[in-house]
């Protein structure tokens, strides 16, 4: 029987093949150490520094207080408070104890899509290259495939992988789903042509443009050679920089954790990634040596500041053509910004991944370290609330990946083999509270990614939160007819196989190449699953297949309906394989096998556009919560 501790700690899991694993007594010390914990202790001491209220609720006080509002107002409250407080983050100091509460008022439930029907591509940004990419797909070809979705397909979003920020080094991160920090952005995704004074400096840059150019004759993109010449790029054009009103703004609107994350980019240019082996005097942001640090090398942290300004601005000009769909990725690079910038929320040794399943046999370990429940908590959630803000900025809608990390996530020691790790729970209420109240300040919707094992109470609470369910063809069973309304509803996702992978079995014929351990009769399964709902021969032409198959995606009920550009363009190679390194595999280093010029003229990926395009049925939009 499911057994939760006052620390969060499971005392075991169902797998997804109904077998129970208890929680081995090993395990559970480990993630304890991990959480700063003390065993003698049955968890964190009783303490309340964030409390959330929804409309209309009775919210009973332990004695008299002063309330301040986000907007400076100050109310003296007694027994409860108002049951009519504006949305926000709120300030209520408790005058018999002397302490502060965050005081969270939500709306309870997320914005819904704006139009009745959506559809729209899944677009990875990196492989995503034109004629004018140095090397690896931009924003400047995001915007263009926005204007032609929009005007060409009647497409109403673009859902992009993460654009977050990797740590400016090289080598360079190539995962997106493995960011330095989820608050900022990726200098790679940059058309560096765009940025003010380029067209000034054109002779400066002509070198570095015709060798980012050569760079897309290669379809596996090289990240370290691009890095190097937008960098030099960045580094003339900051040199001509005589400042911006909207630069200015910007930097005090992002205020201190601006200057924390440029610093942080500085620090690295200086001691390389790893902070953990920096200098001690750099280990920590609030030390004497890196308030120091960050003055005496102002021109470079400025210079960081200034690259997210661009980013910033670009990426807005996308949003004004065509909605943007933004990826959170579930954690951090150990040694990135956030993980320093917060490191006294973060646990140590330990990392996040997933329990052995049907379609990864061997578990997997994401590397990614997981916040403490009680040490978030304890931190008024202000490193959540910045991430979800920080990420739905720009944004038309919020797809959350592994969206039951909200609830409990698998927490591996360090150096463990993943079978034996075990689920810590979070306060899936107070998070949620928060994921509602930021996607209605931002007036966009939220999918969270639902698949694989998950309960049903957490299920039910998603729908309570108005977060779109994610429903994929390769797992249903049902045809997409009967796929609920309240969902984001596609054929695959980066990590699975395309359906020309599938269907030719290459994909298969890869992983065996890896020496990985495919669940070989349940990829049969799907295609067998597939030939039965699109009604296809044995024998049928990978194009058809793919025409069939979103044929009956089309059909669908759901909200939101995406689909690849790999699958548009008859790609066999899945963007990511699980449970390898890049050694054996390119994960997220593959270009699209044609550029976006030809990708406008293409019948396949125009086929697969227009028949997402038409209108199918609708369901009735869910009202907002207003003020």
């Amino acid at each position: 029987m499911l057994q939760t501790d006052g620390w969060g700690i499971d005392s075991g899991y169902e797998d997804a093949l109904g077998r129970w694993h208890d929680t081995p007594e090993k395990t559970r010390s480990a993630l304890l150490a991990a959480m700063g914990a003390d065993p003698a202790d049955d968890g964190p001491p009783a303490q309340l520094p964030v409390l959330v209220v929804r409309p209309g609720q009775n919210t009973l006080l332990p004695g008299p207080g002063e309330l301040s509002l986000e907007d400076g107002t100050v109310l003296r409250v007694e027994a409860a408070l108002p049951p009519d407080l504006p949305f926000g983050y709120h300030e209520l100091r408790l005058l018999n104890e002397g302490r502060t509460v965050r005081v969270i008022a939500t709306p309870g439930v997320c914005d819904l899509p704006k139009a009745l029907r959506t559809w729209g591509w899944s677009v990875q940004l990196y492989a995503l290259r034109s004629a004018l990419s140095w090397g690896i797909g931009d924003l400047a070809d995001l915007r263009r495939l926005a204007h032609w979705s929009a005007s060409e397909l009647n497409a109403s979003i673009l859902l992009v992988n993460p654009l977050h920020a990797a740590t400016p080094v090289v080598p360079q991160q190539p995962s997106p789903y493995f960011p330095s920090s989820r608050c900022y952005r990726n200098l790679l995704y940059l058309r560096i042509e765009d940025i003010p004074g380029a067209a000034e400096a054109r002779l400066d840059l002509e070198r570095l443009a015709v060798a980012g150019r050569v760079l897309n004759g290669e379809r596996r993109i090289d990240r370290e050679a691009v890095f190097k010449l937008k960098i030099e790029a960045l580094q003339v054009l900051w040199s001509r920089f005589g400042g911006a009103p909207a630069f200015d703004r910007y930097c005090s609107e992002e205020g201190e954790a601006l200057v924390q994350f440029a610093t942080f980019c500085a620090l690295a240019t200086h001691y390389g990634c790893g902070w953990h082996n920096w200098p001690a005097e750099y280990r920590h942001p609030h030390s004497p040596g890196v308030a120091r640090f960050s003055t005496e090398h102002a021109e470079q942290v400025r210079f960081h500041q200034w690259v997210q300004w661009l980013l910033d601005e670009q990426l807005a000009q996308v949003a004004t053509v065509l909605p943007v769909m933004q990826d959170l990725p579930i954690g951090v690079d150990p040694d990135g910004a956030d993980a320093w910038a917060w490191q006294d929320v973060f646990a140590t040794d330990v990392t996040v991944g997933c329990p052995p399943d049907e379609y990864n046999t061997q578990g997997q370990d994401w590397g990614l370290p997981p916040f403490v429940p009680h040490k978030l908590r304890a931190a008024r959630y202000e490193p959540f609330i910045q991430t979800i803000r920080a990420t739905l900025r720009h944004a038309g809608g919020l797809r959350i990946d592994h969206v039951m990390g909200l609830f409990r996530l698998y927490w591996i020691p360090q150096d463990a083999d993943p079978s034996i790790g075990a689920y810590v729970r979070y306060p899936a209420d107070e998070l949620l509270a928060i994921v509602a109240l930021e996607s209605h300040r931002a007036e966009a919707f939220v999918v969270g990614e639902d698949l694989g094992t998950v309960e049903q109470t957490a299920r039910r609470q998603l729908v309570d939160h108005g977060i779109l369910s994610y429903r994929l063809l390769w797992f249903e069973t049902d045809p997409p007819s009967r796929y609920p309304e309240l969902a984001l509803t596609a054929v695959t996702t980066h990590d699975l196989p395309t359906i020309a992978g599938l269907w030719s079995g290459a994909d298969l014929k890869v992983q065996h190449e890896l020496g990985l351990r495919p669940n070989e009769k349940g990829t049969h399964e799907i295609r067998k699953r597939l030939c039965s709902l699109a009604d296809l021969a044995e024998g049928a032409e990978v194009d058809e297949v793919i025409r069939r198959t979103h044929q009956l995606l089309a059909e669908a009920p759901s909200a939101v309906v995406t689909a690849t550009l790999e699958d548009a363009l008859a790609v066999e190679e899945r963007p990511n394989m699980p449970a390898t390194t890049n050694e054996l595999w390119p994960n997220w280093s593959v270009a699209l096998p044609a550029p976006l010029e030809h990708l406008e003229r293409n019948a396949l990926v125009r086929a697969v556009g227009e028949l997402l395009n038409p209108p199918r049925p609708s369901f009735p939009p869910r009202r907002r919560h207003s003020r």
